[in-house]
């Protein structure tokens, strides 16, 4: 007897220590996380896995992110120097790449914000998960880029030999302003692209118009030639006009932004933001019958 029944204790001996273990595995530690906390380790597993996806299978990997914005401002600097003459504008490769990434971390969050409810469709309809995380999510992945792409900018400050200054200390609250900013219209974009999947299409199109009408590759002393004054009045009530000019003037420079500067892309980053939490709290309980 005593000879059949010790096997058994040997086996089942490990297996109840370890159901007495404390669970050492990170998802089941975070199951029991508190929501708050939950949410933290939701965004940063995700933003981990749309990195890696982003690189998967690259040979210079996370090089493309400061690769790209060089040679997109290589390139531009070439066609506008040489076709359109605004190679008199003061250290215009610095003024085309500062801006460049300026809106291509507003136009990557609002695109990727936009589709990150349809996406996650089939999470949704398994898991009970806040829902803003994923528009969230996106915008923090679109940040991780930025702050890579600002490697690229340090380059051709090199090469244009424009040293850095105590101003330059002032552009990250241009970075979070505009992270709000994104936030706010990738919540309002999310929310209305569930319902009317047409906002994808046109969303597009508003970009390409939005990109044209703001100084991002012309001087910005254009706008004064518009001979409409309501258009001009738009033009510097734009939102991205102010990022852009508010990273310029810390960044190139060296100079304290104009007040009006500020406050508009305060008040941009806070209408922004109270807009579309306002739009998807009231919108996302229906979510889950049109994904």
């Amino acid at each position: 007897m005593a000879s059949d029944i010790e096997p058994a204790e040997k086996v089942t001996a490990p297996a109840a220590q370890e159901a007495s273990a404390p669970a050492h595995t990170t998802s089941a530690r975070d199951a029991w996380y508190p929501a708050g906390k939950r949410d933290v380790f939701i965004l940063r597993e995700l933003v981990t896995k749309d990195f890696k996806l982003k690189y998967r299978r690259s040979v210079l990997g996370v090089i493309w992110s400061v690769l790209n914005p060089l040679l997109m401002m290589l390139v531009m600097s070439l066609v506008f120097s040489f076709f359109l003459r605004y190679d008199n504008i003061e250290h215009y490769p610095l003024y085309l790449i500062v801006a460049n990434i300026t809106w291509q971390v507003f136009a990557d969050s609002t695109n990727a914000g936009m589709m990150s409810i349809i996406d996650a469709a089939p999470l949704l309809k398994k898991v009970r998960v806040k829902k803003a995380v994923f528009p969230v999510e996106k915008v923090l992945f679109s940040l991780v880029n930025f702050l890579f792409s600002l490697i690229a900018v340090v380059v051709v400050m090199l090469w244009e030999g424009v040293a850095p200054t105590p101003v330059m200390l002032l552009a990250p609250i241009c970075i979070v302003l505009l992270m709000v900013f994104c936030v706010g219209l990738s919540l309002l974009l999310s929310a209305l692209a569930v319902f009317f999947r047409d906002l994808i299409h046109l969303w597009s199109v508003l970009l390409m118009a939005w990109m044209y009408a703001t100084p991002l590759f012309w001087p910005v002393s254009m706008i004064e030639q518009v001979p409409y004054h309501a258009v001009r009045v738009l033009m510097y009530v734009n939102p991205m006009y102010n990022f852009v000019t508010f990273m310029r003037d810390t960044v190139i420079y060296a100079t304290i932004p104009p007040v009006k500067v500020v406050v508009s892309c305060v008040v941009w980053a806070l209408v922004s933001l109270v807009l579309g939490y306002f739009v998807f709290r009231t919108r996302e309980r229906r979510f889950i019958l049109f994904i």
